[in-house]
Protein backbone atom coordinates (compact mmCIF):
# COMPACT_ATOMS: atom_id res chain seq x y z
CA UNK A 1 0.00 0.00 0.00
CA UNK A 2 1.27 3.54 -1.01
CA UNK A 3 1.97 5.85 1.86
CA UNK A 4 -0.47 8.27 0.79
CA UNK A 5 -3.40 5.70 0.97
CA UNK A 6 -2.02 4.42 4.53
CA UNK A 7 -1.74 8.26 5.36
CA UNK A 8 -5.94 8.48 3.87
CA UNK A 9 -6.88 4.92 5.89
CA UNK A 10 -5.41 6.31 9.53
CA UNK A 11 -6.89 9.82 9.32
CA UNK A 12 -10.62 8.29 8.31
CA UNK A 13 -10.59 5.62 11.24
CA UNK A 14 -9.43 8.70 13.21
CA UNK A 15 -12.62 10.35 12.21
CA UNK A 16 -14.51 7.65 12.38
CA UNK A 17 -13.70 6.45 15.61
CA UNK A 18 -14.57 9.88 16.95
CA UNK A 19 -17.85 10.78 14.82
CA UNK A 20 -19.11 7.57 16.36
CA UNK A 21 -18.39 8.22 20.09
CA UNK A 22 -20.45 11.37 19.23
CA UNK A 23 -23.11 9.92 18.35
CA UNK A 24 -23.21 7.83 21.20
CA UNK A 25 -24.07 10.44 23.39
CA UNK A 26 -26.84 11.95 21.50
CA UNK A 27 -29.96 12.37 22.95
CA UNK A 28 -33.49 12.13 22.08
CA UNK A 29 -34.80 10.37 19.50
CA UNK A 30 -32.13 8.09 17.19
CA UNK A 31 -33.85 8.53 14.00
CA UNK A 32 -33.89 12.16 14.33
CA UNK A 33 -30.53 12.79 14.91
CA UNK A 34 -29.42 10.82 12.00
CA UNK A 35 -31.79 12.50 9.60
CA UNK A 36 -30.46 15.75 11.35
CA UNK A 37 -26.82 15.69 10.76
CA UNK A 38 -27.45 13.78 7.09
CA UNK A 39 -29.23 16.99 6.22
CA UNK A 40 -26.56 19.50 7.06
CA UNK A 41 -23.66 17.24 5.51
CA UNK A 42 -25.88 17.32 2.51
CA UNK A 43 -26.16 21.09 2.46
CA UNK A 44 -22.45 21.43 3.14
CA UNK A 45 -21.18 18.64 0.08
CA UNK A 46 -23.96 20.23 -2.65
CA UNK A 47 -22.14 23.53 -2.93
CA UNK A 48 -18.63 22.01 -3.42
CA UNK A 49 -19.84 19.34 -5.35
CA UNK A 50 -21.35 21.45 -7.62
CA UNK A 51 -18.17 23.49 -8.31
CA UNK A 52 -16.13 20.07 -8.83
CA UNK A 53 -18.52 19.73 -11.47
CA UNK A 54 -18.60 22.13 -12.87
CA UNK A 55 -14.81 22.12 -13.54
CA UNK A 56 -14.32 18.06 -13.96
CA UNK A 57 -17.33 18.27 -16.08
CA UNK A 58 -21.34 16.30 -15.44
CA UNK A 59 -22.48 12.75 -15.70
CA UNK A 60 -22.39 11.70 -19.61
CA UNK A 61 -26.02 9.81 -18.61
CA UNK A 62 -28.88 10.28 -15.92
CA UNK A 63 -28.08 6.32 -15.69
CA UNK A 64 -24.61 6.91 -13.70
CA UNK A 65 -26.82 8.56 -10.68
CA UNK A 66 -28.10 4.82 -9.94
CA UNK A 67 -25.30 3.68 -8.62
CA UNK A 68 -24.77 6.78 -5.64
CA UNK A 69 -28.83 6.00 -4.97
CA UNK A 70 -28.46 2.14 -3.97
CA UNK A 71 -25.35 3.43 -1.76
CA UNK A 72 -27.78 5.89 -0.37
CA UNK A 73 -30.45 3.49 0.34
CA UNK A 74 -27.68 0.52 2.11
CA UNK A 75 -26.08 3.70 4.08
CA UNK A 76 -29.82 4.63 5.25
CA UNK A 77 -29.86 1.16 6.45
CA UNK A 78 -26.35 1.24 8.10
CA UNK A 79 -27.06 4.18 9.83
CA UNK A 80 -30.62 3.37 11.76
CA UNK A 81 -28.99 0.37 12.53
CA UNK A 82 -25.78 1.95 14.01
CA UNK A 83 -27.59 3.90 15.98
CA UNK A 84 -30.11 1.62 17.54
CA UNK A 85 -27.05 -0.29 18.20
CA UNK A 86 -25.98 2.39 20.48
CA UNK A 87 -29.44 3.09 22.29
CA UNK A 88 -29.05 -1.12 23.24
CA UNK A 89 -25.73 -1.10 24.16
CA UNK A 90 -21.97 -0.11 25.18
CA UNK A 91 -19.56 1.60 22.80
CA UNK A 92 -17.06 -0.73 23.59
CA UNK A 93 -19.37 -3.31 22.56
CA UNK A 94 -21.11 -2.47 19.59
CA UNK A 95 -18.14 -0.43 17.73
CA UNK A 96 -15.50 -3.15 17.81
CA UNK A 97 -18.23 -6.03 17.10
CA UNK A 98 -19.55 -3.77 14.08
CA UNK A 99 -16.18 -2.98 12.63
CA UNK A 100 -14.94 -6.48 13.26
CA UNK A 101 -17.89 -8.12 11.62
CA UNK A 102 -18.24 -5.81 8.60
CA UNK A 103 -14.68 -7.12 6.77
CA UNK A 104 -14.93 -10.57 7.83
CA UNK A 105 -18.41 -10.66 5.94
CA UNK A 106 -16.54 -8.47 3.06
CA UNK A 107 -14.27 -11.96 3.31
CA UNK A 108 -16.86 -14.34 3.07
CA UNK A 109 -18.48 -12.90 0.01
CA UNK A 110 -15.30 -12.50 -1.59
CA UNK A 111 -14.93 -16.01 -1.32
CA UNK A 112 -18.49 -17.29 -1.96
CA UNK A 113 -19.13 -14.99 -4.75
CA UNK A 114 -16.27 -13.40 -6.34
CA UNK A 115 -14.59 -16.49 -6.09
CA UNK A 116 -11.20 -15.39 -4.23
CA UNK A 117 -9.50 -18.41 -2.64
CA UNK A 118 -7.28 -17.03 0.82
CA UNK A 119 -4.71 -18.75 2.45
CA UNK A 120 -4.83 -20.30 5.44
CA UNK A 121 -3.38 -17.29 7.53
CA UNK A 122 -6.91 -15.29 6.28
CA UNK A 123 -9.27 -18.22 7.52
CA UNK A 124 -7.10 -17.77 10.74
CA UNK A 125 -7.47 -14.11 10.75
CA UNK A 126 -11.28 -14.50 10.75
CA UNK A 127 -11.68 -16.88 13.48
CA UNK A 128 -9.27 -14.53 15.51
CA UNK A 129 -11.85 -11.61 14.91
CA UNK A 130 -14.39 -13.46 15.60
CA UNK A 131 -12.96 -14.30 19.57
CA UNK A 132 -11.97 -11.25 19.91
CA UNK A 133 -15.78 -9.93 19.43
CA UNK A 134 -16.33 -12.34 21.83
CA UNK A 135 -14.26 -11.08 24.51
CA UNK A 136 -15.31 -7.36 24.16
CA UNK A 137 -18.94 -8.59 23.72
CA UNK A 138 -19.25 -10.59 27.07
CA UNK A 139 -17.29 -7.73 28.90
CA UNK A 140 -20.47 -5.54 28.80
CA UNK A 141 -21.17 -6.01 32.15
CA UNK A 142 -20.05 -7.41 35.53
CA UNK A 143 -21.74 -10.57 34.55
CA UNK A 144 -21.20 -12.70 31.46
CA UNK A 145 -24.70 -12.88 29.56
CA UNK A 146 -24.50 -14.77 26.18
CA UNK A 147 -27.68 -13.11 25.38
CA UNK A 148 -26.06 -9.24 24.78
CA UNK A 149 -28.23 -7.24 22.57
CA UNK A 150 -25.44 -4.31 22.50
CA UNK A 151 -23.63 -7.48 20.44
CA UNK A 152 -26.36 -8.58 18.25
CA UNK A 153 -26.85 -5.20 17.23
CA UNK A 154 -22.96 -4.82 16.39
CA UNK A 155 -23.27 -7.98 14.40
CA UNK A 156 -26.68 -6.17 11.92
CA UNK A 157 -24.32 -3.13 11.90
CA UNK A 158 -21.62 -5.70 10.49
CA UNK A 159 -24.06 -6.81 8.15
CA UNK A 160 -24.94 -3.40 6.63
CA UNK A 161 -21.23 -1.94 6.31
CA UNK A 162 -20.08 -5.10 4.22
CA UNK A 163 -23.04 -4.51 1.87
CA UNK A 164 -21.93 -0.60 1.29
CA UNK A 165 -18.69 -1.35 1.57
CA UNK A 166 -18.48 -3.90 -1.44
CA UNK A 167 -20.85 -1.73 -3.39
CA UNK A 168 -18.97 1.16 -3.20
CA UNK A 169 -15.58 -0.27 -3.98
CA UNK A 170 -17.18 -1.62 -6.92
CA UNK A 171 -18.73 1.61 -8.21
CA UNK A 172 -15.40 3.69 -7.33
CA UNK A 173 -12.96 0.89 -8.63
CA UNK A 174 -14.83 -0.36 -11.38
CA UNK A 175 -17.51 2.30 -12.73
CA UNK A 176 -14.80 5.00 -12.03
CA UNK A 177 -17.06 7.29 -9.75
CA UNK A 178 -15.01 10.39 -8.36
CA UNK A 179 -15.26 9.79 -4.47
CA UNK A 180 -17.09 13.33 -3.78
CA UNK A 181 -19.91 13.60 -5.78
CA UNK A 182 -20.77 9.94 -5.55
CA UNK A 183 -20.53 10.03 -1.78
CA UNK A 184 -22.79 13.42 -2.21
CA UNK A 185 -25.08 12.07 -4.01
CA UNK A 186 -25.56 9.11 -1.56
CA UNK A 187 -25.55 11.00 1.02
CA UNK A 188 -28.14 13.48 -0.06
CA UNK A 189 -30.30 10.40 -1.09
CA UNK A 190 -29.97 9.48 2.60
CA UNK A 191 -31.23 12.98 3.66
CA UNK A 192 -34.58 12.87 1.19
CA UNK A 193 -35.44 8.86 2.06
CA UNK A 194 -35.46 10.34 6.05
CA UNK A 195 -37.33 13.62 5.37
CA UNK A 196 -40.16 11.99 5.65
CA UNK A 197 -40.12 10.06 8.48
CA UNK A 198 -38.91 13.39 10.37
CA UNK A 199 -41.82 15.41 8.93
CA UNK A 200 -44.73 12.78 9.79
CA UNK A 201 -43.41 12.21 13.42
CA UNK A 202 -46.38 13.30 16.01
CA UNK A 203 -43.66 14.79 18.19
CA UNK A 204 -42.45 18.17 16.87
CA UNK A 205 -41.90 19.91 19.99
CA UNK A 206 -39.95 17.20 21.71
CA UNK A 207 -38.10 16.44 18.81
CA UNK A 208 -37.08 20.22 18.35
CA UNK A 209 -36.01 20.27 21.43
CA UNK A 210 -33.62 17.48 20.95
CA UNK A 211 -32.32 19.13 17.84
CA UNK A 212 -31.16 21.95 19.77
CA UNK A 213 -29.37 19.93 22.72
CA UNK A 214 -27.67 17.93 19.90
CA UNK A 215 -26.80 21.19 17.96
CA UNK A 216 -22.65 20.74 18.44
CA UNK A 217 -23.25 16.85 17.61
CA UNK A 218 -25.31 17.03 14.58
CA UNK A 219 -22.55 19.45 13.22
CA UNK A 220 -19.39 17.63 14.41
CA UNK A 221 -20.64 14.25 12.88
CA UNK A 222 -22.04 16.18 9.89
CA UNK A 223 -18.13 17.16 9.31
CA UNK A 224 -16.67 13.82 10.24
CA UNK A 225 -18.36 11.34 9.06
CA UNK A 226 -17.94 12.49 5.24
CA UNK A 227 -14.50 13.33 5.78
CA UNK A 228 -13.44 9.87 6.76
CA UNK A 229 -15.68 7.77 4.27
CA UNK A 230 -14.53 10.37 0.96
CA UNK A 231 -11.07 9.37 2.37
CA UNK A 232 -11.72 6.02 2.07
CA UNK A 233 -12.91 6.29 -0.87
CA UNK A 234 -10.15 7.69 -2.41
CA UNK A 235 -8.13 5.44 -0.80
CA UNK A 236 -10.03 2.57 -3.18
CA UNK A 237 -8.38 4.16 -5.90
CA UNK A 238 -5.04 3.21 -5.47
CA UNK A 239 -5.35 0.08 -2.88
CA UNK A 240 -7.72 -3.38 -3.39
CA UNK A 241 -10.54 -3.59 -1.00
CA UNK A 242 -8.78 -6.52 0.40
CA UNK A 243 -6.39 -4.21 2.15
CA UNK A 244 -8.54 -0.98 2.44
CA UNK A 245 -11.42 -2.42 4.27
CA UNK A 246 -9.53 -4.19 7.20
CA UNK A 247 -6.49 -1.67 7.39
CA UNK A 248 -9.23 1.31 7.92
CA UNK A 249 -10.57 -1.29 11.22
CA UNK A 250 -7.44 0.39 13.41
CA UNK A 251 -10.80 2.82 14.22
CA UNK A 252 -11.82 -0.32 16.47
CA UNK A 253 -8.54 0.93 19.18
CA UNK A 254 -9.93 4.43 19.13
CA UNK A 255 -13.41 3.62 19.43
CA UNK A 256 -12.42 0.92 22.49
CA UNK A 257 -10.25 3.87 23.71
CA UNK A 258 -13.06 6.50 23.68
CA UNK A 259 -15.71 4.16 25.09
CA UNK A 260 -13.13 3.79 28.14
CA UNK A 261 -11.80 7.21 28.41
CA UNK A 262 -14.97 9.28 27.73
CA UNK A 263 -17.81 6.65 28.48
CA UNK A 264 -16.34 4.99 31.36
CA UNK A 265 -17.26 1.83 30.39
CA UNK A 266 -16.49 -1.38 32.36
CA UNK A 267 -13.40 -3.75 32.22
CA UNK A 268 -11.45 -1.12 30.28
CA UNK A 269 -8.77 -3.78 30.22
CA UNK A 270 -10.64 -6.46 28.35
CA UNK A 271 -12.40 -4.51 26.03
CA UNK A 272 -8.82 -3.13 24.92
CA UNK A 273 -7.41 -6.71 24.63
CA UNK A 274 -10.53 -7.52 22.78
CA UNK A 275 -10.08 -4.83 20.52
CA UNK A 276 -6.50 -5.59 19.61
CA UNK A 277 -7.32 -9.22 19.45
CA UNK A 278 -9.75 -7.90 16.83
CA UNK A 279 -7.34 -5.42 14.87
CA UNK A 280 -4.84 -8.50 14.79
CA UNK A 281 -7.26 -10.37 13.28
CA UNK A 282 -7.58 -8.00 10.65
CA UNK A 283 -4.26 -7.77 10.13
CA UNK A 284 -3.84 -11.52 9.10
CA UNK A 285 -6.75 -11.05 6.67
CA UNK A 286 -4.23 -8.53 5.05
CA UNK A 287 -2.39 -11.28 4.13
Amino acid sequence: MEPFALALLLIAAISHAVWNAIAKSATGNPYVFVWAYLVVASALLLPITAVFLYRNGWPESAGMALAPVISGVLHVGYLLTLQTAYTKGDLGVVYPTARGVGPLLTMIVALGVIGERPQPIALAGALIVLAGILLVATGANRRVHWFNPGLLYGVATGITIASYTLWDNRAVTVWNFEPLPYFTLALTTQALLLTPFALRTRAKRQHAQALRANSWRIIAVALLWPLGYILVLTAQKTAPISIVAPVREVSIIFGALIGWLVYREERPLRRLIGASIVLSGIVLLTR
